[in-house]
């Protein structure tokens, strides 16, 4: 009987891969028959006839019916994300992007670095609110991606012509976004030229003689509110010098709200070249950052006021310590230092052009500030604050005394025209 098991086994064993190697080549022969149109015979001797799709004749019975006429070529197949798609309505093409295309990597560069926007002069808008803004103000494009294809017929179509349109999926929007809610739209601009921008006529309507000049700003939330509020009161020109952080940041973009279409802004300027952008006769004011003028001003010693802030002046700036130390057991500032008379933001600063310098929260204003307010006679503006209290915010000081001036302007002119309807 065991001989018998044995010699079965070795009967049954050399089957085993003859029937792997059958099916294997079974499978490799339906492989090679799905290609055709026609039937698909298996090994077991089942018969399976494929349906064609409506309208499509097998390749012989084309050529047979047609002995004769030449054979059209075929286009070249595309890529996806090569082939374009158009709307009739605009007659605009657009792209298709997947997930490695290259040209996705050129956005989160340009959001990053600073010197690539500076170099290739380029910079990114996120939001339709924004691009319109933009593009309502002469602002170039270059690229757009966009989620649905409704966001790009919102815009004007004579500012689309030769502008890159690609589509592409939420997903990667939203991983490139910094907003708690994307809108599905970003778009690369050639950097604004603030020479050849066209803004508002309600803006233009109502600018008054007041600059805004940025003392070494550097919260990108500070100077995208401090901007907002130039615009707002209807500054005539923003200033920022070296040491600010860049205007066409993302997050200043975002906290301006569009301001930087309304308002011009000269960015990255050195002090010297300040006053060629400041109309004649202008007298630039400080902000003054001293807290301590409450304490001054219950005292009615304006003087001790202007010592403490020189002296805090010396502390923050870290100058010649010896000079630093002299003056602080002396309590005088040295020639060197400009002085500035004192004054309350409240009291009238716009009888001439005005120009007011806002300093950073972390070092204030700079010495070239305070040497260019002496220069054209202009005063440090002080805003009042409870004892105990350091400072105000930056971006709050800005509106306070831009506001300010604008309230100053507006009874000035109220004044004048009574004075002429008088006569």
């Amino acid at each position: 009987m065991a001989a018998l098991v044995k010699g079965v086994r070795g009967a049954v064993r050399p089957l085993l891969p003859v029937a792997q190697i059958w099916d294997l080549d079974a499978r490799r022969w339906v492989r090679a028959l799905r290609r055709s149109p026609l039937k698909v015979v298996f090994p077991s001797g089942q018969m399976v006839e494929r349906r064609r799709a409506p309208g499509k004749q097998p390749r012989k019975a084309v050529s047979e019916a047609t002995p004769h006429e030449p054979r059209q070529k075929q286009p070249p197949q595309m890529s996806p994300s090569e082939t374009p798609v158009t709307w009739e309505e605009s007659g605009l093409r657009y792209d298709k992007a997947f997930s490695g295309d290259r040209r996705l990597s050129s956005v989160m560069t340009i959001v990053k670095s600073r010197p690539f926007r500076e170099k290739k002069g380029k910079i990114l808008l996120e939001g339709r609110r924004l691009i319109a803004d933009a593009l309502k103000a002469g602002a170039v494009p270059k690229v757009f991606f966009f989620s649905r294809l409704e966001y790009i017929k919102e815009l004007p179509v004579d500012k689309l012509k030769g502008v890159s349109l690609i589509k592409v999926k939420f997903e990667d929007i939203k991983d490139w976004s910094d907003l708690v809610t994307p809108q599905g739209i970003m778009g690369i601009f050639a950097k604004p030229d603030h020479v050849k921008m066209t803004y508002p006529k309600t803006q233009l309507h109502h600018s008054l003689p007041l600059l805004l000049i940025c003392d070494n700003l550097r919260d990108p939330g500070n100077l995208g509110t401090i901007l907002r509020s130039a615009a707002g009161a209807g500054c005539s020109k923003v200033l920022l010098t070296k040491g600010c952080v860049d205007a066409w940041e993302p997050k200043v973009l975002r906290a301006g709200m569009g301001a930087h279409f309304q308002v011009p802004i000269i960015n990255n300027l050195e002090w010297e070249a300040v006053p060629n952008y400041l109309p004649p006769d202008t007298r630039v004011h400080v902000a003054d950052n001293c807290g301590l003028y409450a304490q001054a001003q219950m005292s009615n010693k304006a003087s001790d006021h202007g010592r403490v802030c020189d002296r805090r002046f010396l502390k923050i700036h870290k100058y010649d310590d010896e000079v630093v130390e002299e003056d602080l057991e002396t309590g005088a500032s040295k020639d060197w230092l400009p002085d500035v008379e004192v004054q309350s933001y409240d009291l009238d600063w716009t009888e001439e052009p005005a120009a007011v310098v806002i300093g950073g929260e972390t070092h204030g204003v700079s010495l070239e500030s305070l040497q260019l307010a002496e220069s054209t006679g202009g005063k440090r503006l002080l805003i009042p604050v409870v004892p105990g209290v350091d400072s105000l915010n930056s971006a709050m000081a800005a509106s306070i005394l831009l506001f300010e001036g604008k309230r100053q302007l507006r009874v000035r002119a109220e004044h004048l025209s009574r004075d002429r309807s008088y006569h």
